[in-house]
């Protein structure tokens, strides 16, 4: 079956790309923007990649076309496909039509931190050799690409919120029907598609009414919107978990995290009060930790024993953009981020900051989200990066409000970017030995990062540059 996605180099499309691609399909797909890491990816998997969306792509009609939530109404391609009757569908409709009806499904939602915990998650099971399938919305570093059918009964799965299509406004998450579902956090986000917290609780709950009773449901104790969504009406067993130091653990919840360093590279896991393990791990920061801990908890649900869980947890590799360190040059260090979210943004400079102490933090931030072009969290901005020790503000185009307002309410020093070229010919001129510059945007942010690698390199004269 010759399979086509519209919106393919989204980080679901382009796993279930992938998927499709491995169940036998032959795959094509295309995309206004074409850039790394899903690109490389998809290229590797030997998928085409058409740039655009010219109703020519549609010619011969495949024998099903996916269409990615970024889709609407007007594209040349959707009213090429409904004008000739094509067969078509959402992706989280095909994977749960083609993939997920026989699986047990390890679901992990929330605001922040899905991609991560589910990467932990889906590594957990793989090194306790359960052989997983997972969908996960990123390039993880434990494994060769982000989705894979498996070879197993388990799947592990991204649930995002976000609406499934323009022809079905419900979450995503609601086509996957888990039986252990993780929920991280929740906090009011994707404004352009809900208007408030209270409609993203109605989606999440819809999502915990179909959890069976002999599931499970994995949730942080102390986070009220989702203690709110819970009172709603739950079926099925719910486990609590409590990240921090002695003074901030919370005695209700079942399992723990008590940290032994601050910067969360190292911590205890406790279950019911009882220490049962200590991971010591290349990641940082208190989200990191929380992510963790709820990996390890889902693992254990479907039968991975806490010692090979912590023990695959302190062999965890990462998540490509999810602080990345791309290269060093010169003793200075240059990290890719996605945050996109004041809360994201908050602490993934928690952590870094807790890791280097007092030396230099620099941040370049692009808000660059539906929700930030539509100012929601605007007032929060400044506060979110205070930690850093100056913030370059980045103004992507289409972004309707000026950032001059964002950089005038910070109390550390912060600039107004606007355009790339120019903002790396500062980092160089100001970047010192020493010092970590970190870079945040959801997209591709114009290549900044190797075009700030290379100059570092031209200023310093190396060799090369050392990635990490």
């Amino acid at each position: 079956m010759h399979v086509h996605i519209l919106g393919i180099c989204g980080t679901f499309m382009g796993s279930l790309a992938v998927l499709a691609k491995e169940l036998g399909h032959r795959v094509s797909g295309s995309d206004a923007n074409v850039y790394p890491p899903m690109s490389t990816q998809l290229e590797q998997q030997g998928i085409q990649l058409i740039e655009g969306y010219d109703p020519a792509q549609l010619d011969p009609a495949p024998d099903m076309i996916i269409v990615g939530n970024a889709m609407t109404r007007g594209n040349p391609c959707v009213e090429a496909m409904l004008d000739k009757g094509l067969p078509y569908t959402s992706g989280p409709q095909w994977l749960s039509d083609n993939l997920l009806r026989d699986k047990w499904v390890l679901a992990v939602a929330g605001t922040h931190g899905k991609t991560t915990t589910a990467t932990m998650l889906a590594w957990l099971l793989e090194f306790a050799d359960m052989a997983p399938g997972f969908l996960i919305g990123g390039v993880p570093k434990n494994f060769d690409r982000s989705a894979r059918v498996g070879e197993s009964p388990f799947f592990v799965i991204e649930a995002d919120e976000y609406d499934t299509a323009f022809f079905d406004k419900r979450s995503k998450f609601v086509h996957y029907h888990p039986r252990t579902l993780v929920l991280n956090n929740l906090e009011f986000d994707h404004g352009d598609i809900f208007d408030d917290l209270a409609a993203i609780q109605r989606q999440f709950h819809h999502v915990v009414r179909i959890v069976p009773a002999n599931g499970q449901i994995i949730m942080p104790v102390d986070v009220p919107a989702l203690d709110q969504v819970i009172e709603q009406g739950c079926w099925t067993p719910l486990v609590k978990t409590s990240v921090g130091n002695d003074s901030q653990l919370n005695s209700c919840a079942e399992w723990q995290a008590r940290l032994l360093k601050d910067d969360g590279s190292e911590f205890e896991v406790l279950h019911r009060g009882q220490v049962v393990g200590t991971v010591r791990w290349q990641m940082t920061g208190l989200h990191s930790v929380n992510n963790g801990l709820m990996a390890l908890v889902a693992a254990h649900h479907v039968g991975v024993q806490i010692a090979h869980g912590i023990e695959g947890l302190c062999q965890f590799g990462g998540v490509k953009r999810r602080m990345e360190l791309i290269g060093e040059v010169a003793g200075i260090r240059v990290y890719d981020d996605f945050a996109h979210h004041p809360t994201a943004i908050e602490t993934t400079l928690q952590g870094i900051r807790a890791q280097v102490g007092d030396a230099p933090v620099i941040a370049v931030i692009e808000p660059r989200s539906n929700t930030m072009r539509m100012g929601i969290h605007r007032q929060k901005l400044a506060s979110s990066a205070r930690l850093a020790d100056k913030v370059y503000w980045y103004q992507p185009a289409g972004l309707e409000w000026s950032l001059q307002d964002v950089v005038d309410s910070c109390e550390n020093p912060a600039v107004l970017a606007r355009d790339t070229a120019e903002t790396i010919r500062q980092l160089v001129a100001e970047a010192k030995p020493g010092s970590h510059i970190v870079i945040m945007s959801n997209g591709g942010f114009d290549g900044i990062h190797l075009r700030l690698l290379n100059a570092l390199q031209k200023r310093y004269q190396t060799d090369g540059v050392e990635c990490g």
